[in-house]
């Protein structure tokens, strides 16, 4: 194994990590983990692939991610022992595969043998009933339409340890179990398996506060943030196919309040308007099609794009047969094409092929006809529920009562809020990396060489701190080059602010903190740059330290 590390690489890559996001930052760290492989640092090239994973996670690019994984997976291969010492790293290693593997779900530009490599690989390390093994076999023979092999694997997932670190977010696994099997045509079960994302949130006759939903989320910061909304929103169909149509609509009215302003939740925006178009909201639904139409030309993940428009060219056809075909609707300009004001039948048309021809390049890819199939079945659907007038849908734009603090659980990603341990559970929660809840708040998580913890201070709990150690400690013998090691790193760097700290038992730990006033509030989009803003300073400070004589 080779211990040397290349100091001019470390240089860069504390560097590298330093830099904004963008494709600059990504060129660079792909270039460092390159000269890293070719001159036989393989801790240097781990180090820059997991910022480079991590960097296109943050962007909303995952499909990118694929290769990166594949060389940290050879580069560990060549060296079984590179993580031994390292366990969390290697679960972080785990996690990303994971992830690797779902992105082929989203998109074609991920060829399966890549995906079923890195399924392998993690099935060989973690065992074939092992919960992100099962559920990823069975979402992906669901993908590619093998029926009977994703029940077998949807049995062991449901049998397998939940709170397996490698796994997705537990809270979110009902909603991930009832879209497989509403997909099944089991509207039943679907609803039975949403049960623990959705009990104590949905009551048919009231709404639960802002207010109660965060102090909850605060007072169990490990569950989940996207709930109770992504639930309500997989339920919608169910709810229908089942004749619970109020609480179907309910449901639909609570969960678009928060979908409607959130760049993460457009995966959603597809029930949302095949619940309109099915349940007989037409004219609500093409509000909708004309808000979130701008989204479609940035979507998540070709998925995504395929399904919002499959279920806006059904919401345009039913809309059309109900004589609103002539409607005009604003389709804004991207790329090549004008702007234009579109009517319903036309934009209809355009939507059914752009769905149509992502649902083939998914089966040319695939090598079946599951997807199209799946395409075709969506715009055949007729409506579920009796139309009801044009006044009933007022109740779709009813507000909470006044005296009841009831909206949302967190605000719009541009929307500044108060700053509160909810906020920043949600924050951290968005990463998908795992951390840990302390008796007095603070948030801890293991970053590489360092654990960072994150707590609120100040008298109204308005300023945000991130305290980073050093996992390698100095002999207290080595005090003087302690000091001057944190006097250089705080004259060339801004963050963070690095000192030494005596236990008392003979060492030394390397610390640093960043502290940011936010009494005046942030939007969620904002703390997030503030979260990832000190895991990378952070985690390039503890390299630093590591890389000490």
């Amino acid at each position: 194994m080779t211990t040397a590390r290349d100091r001019g690489l470390a240089a860069a890559l504390a560097d590298a990590r330093d830099r904004p996001d963008g494709a600059e930052r990504c060129a660079e760290l792909e270039r460092i983990a390159s000269r890293a492989d070719a001159t036989g640092d393989p801790r240097t090239a781990l180090s820059a692939r997991f910022a480079l994973v991590e960097a296109y996670l943050h962007r909303g690019e995952r499909w990118r991610a694929v290769e990166p994984v594949r060389r940290m997976r050879t580069t560990l291969d060549g060296q079984p022992g590179l993580l031994d010492a390292r366990p969390d790293e290697l679960t972080r290693l785990r996690r990303h595969q994971r992830q690797a593997v779902e992105a082929s779900f989203g998109t074609p530009r991920v060829g399966l043998d890549q995906a079923r490599s890195l399924l392998d690989a993690l099935a060989g390390e973690l065992g074939e009933d092992a919960a992100p093994v099962a559920e990823l076999r069975c979402r992906l023979a669901d993908h590619l339409g093998d029926e009977p092999a994703a029940r077998r694997a949807y049995e062991r997932w449901s049998a397998a340890d939940a709170n397996d670190p490698v796994g997705g977010c537990a809270g979110c696994a009902p909603a991930r179990r009832a879209d497989l099997l509403a997909g099944w045509g089991e509207p039943e079960a679907a609803l039975a398996a949403l049960a623990p994302a959705l009990a104590g949130w949905v009551e048919p006759q009231s709404v639960p506060t802002r207010r109660g939903e965060r102090q909850a989320a605060a007072a169990g910061a490990m569950a989940c943030t996207d709930q109770p909304e992504r639930a309500l929103a997989v339920g919608l169909l169910p709810w229908l196919r089942t004749g619970a149509v109020t609480r179907a609509a309910r449901a639909h009215v609570r969960a678009y309040r928060r979908h409607r302003s959130e760049k993460t939740a457009f995966p959603l925006l597809a029930a949302h308007l095949r619940f309109c178009a099915l349940g007989g909201y037409l004219h609500r639904g093409l509000e909708i099609l004309t808000e979130q139409l701008p989204e479609l030309d940035r979507p998540a993940d070709d998925l995504a794009a395929m399904e919002f428009a499959a279920a806006g060219a059904l919401l345009c056809g039913l809309a059309a047969e109900s004589g609103l075909g002539g409607r005009r609707i604003h389709r804004p300009g991207h790329g090549s094409r004008p702007a234009a004001e579109v009517d319903v039948a036309t934009l209809g048309t355009q939507l059914q092929g752009l769905a149509t021809a992502l649902a083939g390049s998914f089966d040319a890819r695939n090598g079946t006809g599951h997807q199209s199939g799946r395409i075709a079945s969506w715009l055949a659907e007729r409506p579920l529920a009796a139309p009801v007038s044009l006044a009933a849908e007022s109740e779709f734009d009813e507000e909470p009562d006044a005296d009841d603090p009831a909206e949302p659980l967190l605000p719009g990603p541009e929307e500044p809020a108060p700053l509160d341990a909810a906020l920043l559970a949600a924050a951290l929660d968005a990463r998908g990396e795992p951390y840990t809840p302390e008796p007095d708040g603070t948030l801890a998580g293991r970053w590489g060489e360092a654990t960072i913890q994150f707590r609120l201070l100040g008298r109204d709990g308005d300023v945000l701190h991130a305290r980073v150690v050093a996992e390698r400690r100095l002999p207290a013998g080595r005090r003087a080059e302690a000091y001057a090691f944190c006097n250089a790193w705080n004259h060339d760097r801004l963050l963070p602010a690095a000192y030494v700290h005596e236990p008392g038992d003979g060492t030394l730990v390397l610390a640093a903190g960043i502290s940011t006033d936010l009494s005046c509030g942030v939007a969620p989009a904002q703390l997030a740059m503030l979260v990832a803003a000190a895991v990378r300073t952070g985690t390039a400070y503890a390299e630093a330290v590591a890389a000490l004589p």
